[in-house]
């Protein structure tokens, strides 16, 4: 495909999901009907759209307005690209722009791609990086890799996924981060990652889980377990007695086999309160994500303020229900991918208001000026 053919599938693409349809069902539908298109041009047809949906203020100003045109003319003229190689007068190219469609320059919290609600919160939250870390949140995120301690070293494994054409660096946010610099497409179908030598899991989520206070023996509860990545990774610092559930059980069907690969235990459960207590249980809660939006750009555009109600008090309860879980002198370890104070600070504060007998130990924020996506962790000790 020419450019002016991918810039026109991305342009329907988008105005699927403009239209509500989840990005990855619309590129699905595309390429199923696009059997030209080999693997290359799914790709960066793919690129483009979660790059618009990424910087979708921003990239609709320069456009000269919100639909899946506008986005990829934003986007091309955001990167000072030559708009002539970027549409034609073949079947799959789109019209040269028209007067109307000249755009503007964003400006502020536009040009930053910050939803005007939340831009209070936001800078409350981030204070002087504010500006950085909303720009940060525009760019790609890095693909990071953790590697499985009880599989290899980090050296070995860097060694061992270069030779399988993934080149890496060491992540300084992590002990066993790995930062892919080269051969980001071949990690799920290399060796080294069929083998369970290493796992795609970002360097602050990594982080997260080395801040807690695990120790050979421990009982463990991973209570919003989802996939599973902190489960395993906890599974890799300490031989621990380990359960995991989430709310939705089917989130969870990967990480039996998961567990498998990285040869580590661990027992699913859809009733954690029946073998409680546990020396630590970690909650990372459902959030507003916003410290994951540079992978999930289509929830920084859905999240609405009674949405956010709802995941406050949704996180209340959980809390709560995990405390109680804990046994005495164990740790309750609260965690999101989120960067606002009211799920953060404040959700803590409110805790420890309402349950007597607890105290906070330890407060961590994680920047993507780190490297990784927002992430949040407070330790709370039951005394």
């Amino acid at each position: 495909m020419q450019p002016a053919a991918r810039a026109a599938a991305a342009m329907a693409v988008l105005d699927r999901v403009l239209a509500g349809e989840p990005a990855e069902k619309a590129l699905t539908a595309w390429g199923r009907g696009a059997r030209y298109a080999g693997s290359g041009d799914r790709n960066a047809v793919r690129d483009l759209v979660f790059e618009a949906l990424r910087c979708r203020r921003s990239f609709a100003a320069l456009g000269g307005g919100l639909t899946g045109r506008g986005l990829i003319l934003g986007a091309m003229r955001s990167m000072g690209q030559d708009m002539q190689q970027w549409y034609g007068e073949g079947a799959y190219a789109s019209a040269p722009p028209a007067a109307d469609e000249a755009g503007r320059v964003p400006e502020g919290d536009e040009a930053l791609d910050v939803p005007d609600w939340l831009a209070p919160a936001l800078r409350r939250a981030l204070g002087d990086d504010y500006a950085p870390v909303m720009q940060a949140m525009r760019q790609r995120a890095p693909v990071v890799l953790r590697v499985n301690a009880g599989r290899s070293t980090r050296d070995a494994a860097r060694s061992r996924l270069l030779a399988e054409g993934i080149a890496t660096r060491p992540h300084p946010l992590a002990a066993f981060a790995l930062e892919v610099t080269e051969g980001a497409r071949k990690v799920q179908s290399s060796p080294a990652y069929s083998e369970g030598v290493v796992e795609l899991q970002d360097a602050s989520s990594q982080a997260v889980v080395e801040a807690l206070p695990l120790v050979d023996g421990m009982r463990v509860l991973d209570h919003c377990a989802g996939g599973g990545g902190k489960t395993l990774a906890m599974a890799a610092r300490a031989r621990l007695r380990l359960w995991a559930h989430d709310a939705a059980p089917r989130r969870m069907a990967d990480l039996p086999p998961r567990a498998a690969r990285a040869g580590v235990a661990v027992t699913l459960t859809e009733r954690p309160g029946a073998t409680a207590p546990y020396d630590l249980v970690l909650a990372d809660a459902p959030c507003s994500g916003s410290g994951s939006w540079r992978r999930d750009p289509e929830g920084k555009w859905a999240l609405t303020p009674e949405r956010l109600v709802e995941l406050v008090a949704l996180q209340g309860q959980i809390l709560d229900r995990c405390a109680a879980m804990v046994a005495p002198a164990g740790t309750l370890a609260y965690a999101t991918c989120s960067f606002l104070c009211d799920e953060n600070e404040d959700q803590v504060t409110a805790f420890l208001a309402r349950n007597a007998g607890w105290t906070c130990t330890g407060q961590h924020r994680f920047s993507p000026l780190q490297g990784g996506d927002g992430f949040f962790l407070a330790l709370l000790t039951r005394a």
